[in-house]
């Protein structure tokens, strides 16, 4: 596993999220976690991505603590997008990108031919290179997505962590930012794991889903074998029919209505 979480006991302040919690994330593979409103699912990818550290247990990266290793270390494998990133006005896209590549700067090492190569293939594989003059706050909904996703490319590592990168896009543009995902993935090797809200979404684009509730880890696997109906009532307490989709072949979530007082996880 080149990253995992081991036992991880994750809060904020006294307020306890996550206890225990035991993750392994596959190489060369796209896995979305799933859940309902505050069971966990951003704290934990926040603490895979060394934003928050955990009180207990550990998270290994390549088999090392990684909050043992050098932040510039970890920038140079790990790519982190989080909820709602936020540019000061005026930045262009190029300007963004560009400090994608601050972890490879030091002072014996100032800009080179290699960080200019590595902006120019973030940006032409997330389609961005008639846009790199444009300022950031000038672009749609998905064209500022995939400028934080190149962003993230321009730092060179094969690791992204994408914390709900559809949020606030209509649908069109979902599917254009998880399309792009997905050729990341296919195309450049990169192994990613987001969270997602959409379930069929989540289903289409993944190859692994991790199902949350209260902290916990209540199903893991191929989205065939995670998106069941019994899935779906214990962890969002929603009576619901799965069936293919008829496009991809994937489970297509249909909701009949919402069930309170459904079984709790430790049930």
């Amino acid at each position: 596993m080149r990253l995992q979480a081991v036992g991880v006991r994750l809060g904020y302040g006294e307020r306890i999220v996550v206890d225990g919690l035991d993750l392994g994330v596959e190489p060369g593979t796209i896995t979305a976690i799933i859940g309902p409103n505050g069971c966990g699912k951003s704290t934990l990818l926040r603490a895979l991505g060394r934003l928050l550290r955990p009180t207990g247990g550990e998270v290994l990266l390549d088999g090392k603590r990684i909050d043992k290793i050098p932040s510039k270390e970890v920038a140079k494998v790990l790519g982190v997008l989080p909820q709602a990133p936020t540019a000061p006005e005026g930045l262009t896209v190029a300007d963004l990108v560009a400090r994608g590549r601050h972890p490879h700067q030091s002072w014996y090492r100032q800009w080179s031919s290699d960080d200019e190569a590595a902006i120019q293939e973030a940006l032409s594989m997330t389609g961005l290179l008639d846009l790199a003059e444009r300022p950031l706050d000038e672009l749609s909904g998905g064209q500022r997505q995939r400028a934080w996703i190149s962003m993230a490319l321009a730092q060179g590592t094969d690791l992204l962590l994408l914390d709900e990168p559809t949020t606030f896009l209509d649908l069109a543009h979902q599917v254009e930012v998880l399309e792009l995902v997905r050729r990341l993935h296919s195309d450049a090797r990169r192994t990613i794991v987001m969270v997602l809200h959409d379930l069929n979404l989540a289903a289409r684009y993944a190859d692994r889903l991790v199902a949350m509730r209260d902290g916990r880890i209540v199903a893991a696997g191929v989205p065939h074998d995670v998106l069941t109906e019994q899935m779906l009532l214990r962890v969002f307490e929603l009576d619901a029919k799965v069936i293919a989709d008829p496009v991809a072949g994937t489970p297509l979530v249909v909701p009949i209505g919402t069930r309170h007082g459904a079984p709790s996880v430790a049930q």
